[in-house]
């Protein structure tokens, strides 16, 4: 059936989800390998890994790859939305950080889309609106008080926080400020997956290599002085406290070649999306004509998110490089598990949200065309330039103080 703004207001007083269930492949071909994202190992200077696990899959327990997060892919149709609003291809509400008076070289603006903790992010918090801190301002009073019992203030300022989930943790009772839940969750893994296993652990049996020549000949046994002031052959020249390194400490000689359990080949890779309309159901907007229409807004912008994710390809990390495996329709799936197919293409989709926004707005949503936008406050500012300041002349500290 193809998705009518009609058929869309049923599926959200009656249904359980769109969902979406669709093979990828590497762009290499079916069975090249991918290298999927590494995380720390468990204890402190373990190497890098894949996060693997086990999976019920058809009847069978099998190792699975984690190829693409759930919080990865909701930064990746974040992405896709906010270029889709930037080129004027969709209407959506959104706010944002100017920092071009910051003369900051390389930043010039953050939005609600882009910083970690969407709307309820520092960056935001410690920024201002009309000379006002903002969460001090109306809007951010507001946006301080929203409950998932009536969540307009959130779907007026940015409604892609409530489609990919928003917790205002630095709220009242310290951090038990209003949760938001997810309403699309997106995941990408590799399934039945070559590993070498361990009593605690799974490693990949796939292997990377790694290795440089110095194309200047420089050998390890030459010596050189570095200091936080820079290096040179001759201490005293290298600057205070200078200390005998290896040239590989100042990037120069050879790098010896490593042998990592890195990279993965797999069955099939699969993404799995799902739009809980049961989910949408928990939000309010203050009576039930805004009520259907917020959540056809939000329904609807999650499936323009999929299908411009779908155009704008699946590049997700170097070596890792997806294409659609074959054609996977949109389902509706009913409160009895049943599912029905659904066509709708990229700008049907578009359409559909159009119209979804026009119903908003005649129930009486401000939904704005254009962001709102605020000025960072200059003690933000300062920290964001004494870190700059600090990383150019190595002195950050960023990898003693996390610890990793």
């Amino acid at each position: 059936m193809t998705l009518t703004t009609e058929i869309l207001r049923s599926a959200l007083e009656n249904q359980a989800a769109f969902r979406r269930r669709r093979r990828l492949q590497p762009i290499e071909g079916a069975g090249a390998k991918i290298f999927p994202p590494t995380y720390p190992g468990p204890r402190k200077d373990d190497p890098a890994q894949h996060v693997f696990e086990r999976r019920r899959i058809d009847g069978a327990e099998l190792w699975c790859v984690l190829v693409d997060s759930v919080q990865s892919q909701s930064n990746r149709l974040e992405e896709f939305l906010l270029e889709s609003a930037r080129q004027k291809l969709i209407e959506l509400p959104y706010v944002a950080v100017d920092f071009s008076e910051a003369q900051l070289d390389g930043l010039t603006e953050i939005t609600s889309l882009e910083a970690p903790h969407r709307l309820f992010d520092a960056i935001l918090r410690d920024s201002e609106l009309d000379s006002t801190p903002f969460m001090k301002s109306e809007q951010g009073r507001k946006l301080v008080a929203a409950k998932p019992s009536d969540a307009s203030a959130i779907f007026e300022l940015s409604p892609t926080a409530l489609l990919f989930g928003v917790w205002n943790s630095t709220g009242e009772g310290g951090g038990l400020g209003a949760k938001f839940p997810r309403c699309l969750v997106s995941e990408v893994i590799g399934i039945n997956v070559p590993v070498d296993e361990s009593e605690d652990n799974a490693i990949s049996a796939g292997k990377r290599t790694g290795s440089r020549i110095d194309p200047l000949g420089v050998l390890r046994r030459v010596e050189v002085y570095k200091s936080k002031e820079g290096w040179d052959v001759d201490q005293k020249k290298a600057g205070k406290d200078a200390k005998k390194v290896r040239p590989s400490e100042i990037n120069h000689g050879n790098i010896a070649p490593t042998v990592q359990n890195l990279g993965v080949t797999c069955d099939y890779i699969e993404q799995t999306s799902v739009v809980t309309l049961a989910g949408l159901r928990r939000l309010r907007f203050g009576s039930s004509d805004r009520d259907a229409s917020a959540r056809g807004v939000l329904a609807a912008l999650g499936l323009v998110a999929l299908l411009e994710q779908d155009s704008r390809g699946f590049a997700l990390r170097s070596r890792c490089d997806l294409v659609c495996d074959g054609a996977a329709p949109l389902e509706l799936v009913n409160f009895d598990g049943s599912t029905e197919a659904v066509e709708l293409d990229l700008a049907g989709a578009r359409t559909l949200y159009a119209d979804c926004v026009l119903a908003a707005r005649k129930a009486g949503f401000t939904f704005s065309s254009m962001p709102l936008v605020l000025k960072p406050q200059a003690k933000l500012v300062k920290i964001v330039q004494q870190s700059r300041d600090l990383a150019l002349a190595g002195e950050g500290g960023e990898t003693a103080e996390a610890g990793v």
